[in-house]
C-alpha cells in the first residue's frame, strides 16, 4: 500500500494501533513484544528492504526509515528491537546494490523468515567497529571459534542469526577483525537474562556469552585490519545503522509533541479562570519550542537516506554525516520530550504515563553509537584531517 504521496507502506494504521495498545504492558513487565513481532513478521516487515528479486518487499531505505518512525510513534522499544534486524538487511542491500554479493545470503534468509541480530557492542570497547575484546580463533577449515562477551544484543529471545566479529591475534597476518554470522543452534552460546534497564525495556537486549562458538568458513564475510576502514561492509554497517536509529528517535519526538498538544487541551488552569492550558502563553511557547525541533527531524533522516539510496558520493564525509545525523536527532528528540513532559504536568511524571515512558526511552539515544564525543571526533577528522600518530 502507499500513502497519499505515493510512498510505499507495509504497516497499516490498525496494526500500529494494536502495537501501541500493548507497549505499556511490555514496558511494565520488562518483556519482549512477542505479539508485536509476530504481527510485523506476518506483515512482511522483516523483509521490508529486501529487494523483490530476493523475495522481499523492496522498500528503499528512505521508505523503511519512514516506516520505522511510524512504528516508533506507536512503540519505541518494539521499533528499536526490530531495527537491529532491519539494519542487517539494509547493509546487505547496500552491498548488493554496489555489486558486492557477500551478504546476499542475509537477504535470502531474511525473506525466508530468519531473524538477524547485531552482536557488535562490547563492554569497555569504545573502538566499537574498529577493535574487539572477543577472541576469534582460526580453525583449520577456515572457520573461527569466538570466545568473549557481546552486550546489548537486541532481539535476544528470537534471533536465529547473530552478525558479529572478534579479533584474530594468531594468524600470520594478525591482527585481523573477523566478521561472520553465527547460527543460534551453534554450541557455546549463552544468553543471559540480564536486561533490566530504565527504558527501551521491550528490546530485551540481553548479554550474549560466547565460549568457542563456531562460525563456519562459508559464513565468514570479512577479515579486516583493526582501526578505521573504508571496506563496504564497514560503510554499510555504520551508515545504515545511524540512519535507521535516527528514524526511531524521530518517532519518539513526534509522539511526544502529539501528547503535549493533547495534554494542553485536556488540562485546565485556575489562573486562567478554568480555561484550557492551551491558552496559557507559557504552555504555548513550550509546545511551539518542541514542534520547532520536531519539524526538522524527518527532513534530516530522509535526506541522508535518499542519498544512500541514490548512491550520492559524499566520499570520506559519509561517516561524519551519518554520525552527525544520529547525534542531532537523538539530542533534539530528547529536548522535545523534555518540553512535552513539562506540559503534561504532574500526571506525566507518573510511571504509568506514556510521556514518562517516552522520557525513559529517549534517554537511550545517548548510549547508542555514535556518542556525541565520537561523532565530533569523526566530523573534525573529515574536515581537518587526522591527528598526528
Amino acid at each position: 500500500m502507499s500513502d497519499p504521496t505515493g510512498v510505499r507502506r507495509l504497516l497499516d494504521d490498525a496494526l500500529l494501533e494494536r502495537v501501541h495498545r500493548r507497549a505499556a504492558g511490555y514496558d511494565r513487565e520488562n518483556a519482549f513484544p512477542t505479539e508485536d513481532f509476530a504481527e510485523l513478521r506476518d506483515a512482511g516487515y522483516l523483509a521490508a528492504i529486501v529487494p523483490e528479486r530476493f523475495g522481499g518487499a523492496g522498500l528503499t531505505l528512505a521508505e523503511l526509515a519512514a516506516e520505522q518512525t511510524r512504528l516508533a510513534q506507536a512503540a519505541p522499544a518494539t521499533a528499536l528491537a526490530v531495527n537491529m534486524h532491519l539494519v542487517w538487511t539494509a547493509v546487505a542491500r547496500t552491498l548488493t546494490e554496489r555489486g558486492d554479493g557477500s551478504l546476499d545470503f542475509v537477504l535470502e534468509e531474511a525473506a525466508r523468515g530468519e531473524v538477524f541480530a547485531f552482536g557488535v557492542s562490547e563492554a569497555g570497547n569504545d573502538l566499537v567497529l574498529f577493535g574487539s575484546s572477543v577472541d576469534a580463533k582460526p580453525l583449520p577449515d577456515g572457520g573461527y571459534a569466538y570466545t568473549g562477551t557481546k552486550t546489548f544484543t537486541s532481539l535476544s529471545p528470537v534471533w536465529t542469526r547473530l552478525g558479529t566479529f572478534g579479533l584474530d591475534s594468531t594468524s600470520d597476518d594478525a591482527p585481523r577483525i573477523v566478521w561472520g554470522f553465527l547460527d543460534r543452534e551453534a554450541r557455546g552460546i549463552e544468553i543471559r537474562q540480564d536486561w533490566d534497564t530504565l527504558g527501551q525495556r521491550a528490546t530485551q537486549s540481553n548479554t550474549t556469552m560466547l565460549d568457542g562458538a563456531v562460525i563456519p568458513a562459508d559464513r565468514i564475510v570479512r577479515r579486516l585490519p583493526p582501526g578505521p576502514n573504508p571496506d563496504p561492509l564497514i560503510f554499510g554497517v555504520f551508515v545504515d545503522f545511524e540512519i535507521l536509529l535516527a528514524s526511531v528517535y524521530a518517532g519518539i519526538a513526534h509522539r511526544a509533541v502529539a501528547l503535549a498538544v493533547e495534554a494542553a487541551g485536556r488540562r485546565t488552569s485556575a489562573r486562567l479562570g478554568g480555561a484550557p492550558r492551551s491558552q496559557d502563553p507559557d504552555v504555548r511557547r513550550r509546545i511551539a519550542s518542541a514542534a520547532l525541533l520536531d519539524d526538522g527531524l524527518d527532513a534530516q533522516v530522509q535526506s541522508l537516506a535518499r542519498d544512500l539510496d541514490e548512491q550520492v558520493d559524499h566520499g570520506s564525509r559519509w561517516f561524519a554525516k551519518a554520525s552527525g545525523l544520529k547525534v542531532r536527532v537523538t539530542e533534539q528528540a530528547k529536548a522535545v520530550v523534555d518540553e512535552a513532559i513539562l506540559v503534561g504536568g504532574g500526571s506525566g511524571y507518573a510511571a504509568s504515563s506514556e510521556l514518562a515512558r517516552l522520557y525513559r526511552d529517549v534517554l537511550a539515544g545517548a548510549f547508542n553509537p555514535s556518542t556525541a564525543d565520537s561523532a565530533l571526533g569523526t566530523i573534525a577528522t573529515s574536515l581537518l584531517g587526522p591527528l598526528p600518530s
